[in-house]
């Protein structure tokens, strides 16, 4: 795996917010309507909608709209990267920035 710290760093800064993350929880079960998000967290749709721009356009959510209102489920690909890259940043490797460091 190539790790590029630059890629991965915005993602982080999405998911630093404790509202982000229980709507990324909430939509562990499955496809969820705004307005189900909205009567659960009991905050307004403008910042629903923060929120929510904030998640799809990280690539974390995937959105659609149903009629009136939108739809959204996890981008399970995109979660799966990112557990990709903490696994990867978090193993002890041969070229781990720390072992470089020891050598000088």
């Amino acid at each position: 795996m190539k790790k590029s710290y630059a890629e991965f760093a915005p993602i982080f800064k999405v998911l630093s917010d404790e509202t982000r993350l229980k709507i990324i929880d909430m939509l562990s079960c499955g496809e969820i309507c705004a307005c189900d998000i909205l009567d659960d967290l009991s905050i307004s749709q403008s910042t629903l909608s923060y929120h929510m721009k904030n998640l799809t356009d990280s690539g974390l959510v995937n959105a659609r709209r149903d009629g009136a209102w939108m739809r959204y489920t996890l981008n399970l690909e995109r979660i799966g990267e990112i557990k990709d890259f903490l696994d990867y940043i978090t193993e002890d490797k041969e070229d781990c920035i720390c072992k470089k460091r020891k050598e000088k």
